[in-house]
């Protein structure tokens, strides 16, 4: 009798440090990791984004906003693209399309065309390791790896004369 009371006791302290380690290792209430806890203010967003959370590359992967730097078409771009591009944005007047904007990713199911470098000629070439890509009356300066847009020029907006 005396070595199952050991036992049982020495099963009772077990079950208490692994309890006990199982709460540890989960962390804070909230679904929060355990390194992530002292940035309660900033969601759940890995280190090097939370840094990120007050400028206005908002959800921006780390050196992203460096690499594409302050790309931005100039309003004489848009002579250099449009007429390769006029009856495609044509057809997109007065339609839905996506919503493409500076800093988000091209959603998941479009496939963006690459732009060839012969309908840019003249124009400064994108950030290194972006492309220019089309869709939908878009075109679009974006890193095909990660999909980040740099910047959009709307040619439906040239195609309607606004």
């Amino acid at each position: 009798m005396r070595s199952i009371g050991r036992l049982e006791r020495l099963a009772g302290v077990a079950l208490l440090l692994v309890t006990a380690g199982a709460s540890v290792a989960q962390g804070p209430p909230g679904g929060m990791p355990p390194g992530q806890a002292k940035k309660q203010g900033q969601g759940n967003m890995p280190p090097g984004q939370a840094k990120k959370q007050g400028d206005g590359d908002k959800g921006m992967p780390p050196g992203q906003a460096k690499k594409q730097g302050d790309f931005r078409f100039r309003d004489e771009d848009r002579g250099r693209f449009y007429p390769h591009y006029r009856s495609d944005a044509d057809r997109w007047r007065g339609r839905q399309r996506p919503n493409f904007a500076p800093g988000q990713p091209i959603p998941r199911g479009y496939s963006v065309r690459t732009v060839p470098q012969s309908y840019w000629g003249g124009a400064p070439p994108p950030p290194p390791g972006y492309r220019y890509g089309y869709y939908g009356g878009y075109v679009v300066a974006y890193d095909p790896t990660t999909r980040i847009i740099a910047d959009v020029l709307d040619l439906v907006v040239t195609a309607t004369g606004h």
